[in-house]
């Protein structure tokens, strides 16, 4: 019978992983009277997944902390960023707020926030070296992070594959 549990437990992790999931297995065991139920469960848990905005800004969701910088697009359109004002940790931010700014060789541009909430963390690595966001936006060059308010507010996103779209057929 254990054999058949293990074999079982292998073929439904392989069965439901995928690129976005990760699966977390569960075996319960309950005696019930004098047989022993046992019922095997997995939980899908959804890997951090970018978000975009028509502004250029992304947010990385996980959990209820969101993670915020600027695309690979709109970090090319400036250019060199030689200045990064984030939002202090505490602030209280809304979405479509500008709520920093960032200054480059050739331009300025406002952060306008993706969501609501509260600022948790502000990445200072980028206020020292704001360069940080033209060599690495989406790893080392992300902005702040935030506590979301209201996780409805990322339906109103699009996704990567929505974004590459925007940006093919939109001018900026």
């Amino acid at each position: 019978m254990a054999q058949l549990i293990n074999r079982i437990t292998g073929q439904a992790l392989k069965s439901v992983s995928s690129v976005y999931k990760t699966n977390i297995l569960r075996l319960d065991v309950k005696k019930i009277g004098s047989r022993n139920l046992r019922t095997i469960t997995t939980t899908s848990i959804s890997r951090a997944e970018r978000w975009f905005t028509e502004k250029h800004e992304w947010i990385e969701v996980n959990g209820k902390i969101g993670t915020v910088g600027i695309s690979n697009y709109a970090q090319d359109a400036l250019g060199d960023v030689v200045y990064a004002q984030l939002p202090d940790v505490g602030s209280s931010i809304k979405k479509e707020e500008e709520v920093g700014a960032l200054e480059s060789v050739k331009a300025a541009s406002e952060i306008i926030s993706p969501i609501s909430g509260t600022v948790v963390e502000k990445n200072e690595a980028v206020e020292n070296k704001p360069g940080l966001i033209n060599t690495s936006c989406y790893k080392d060059g992300w902005l702040f992070k935030v506590e979301i308010a209201n996780l409805e507010e990322v339906k109103s996103l699009m996704n990567e594959k929505s974004y590459e779209d925007f940006l093919k057929t939109d001018p900026h």
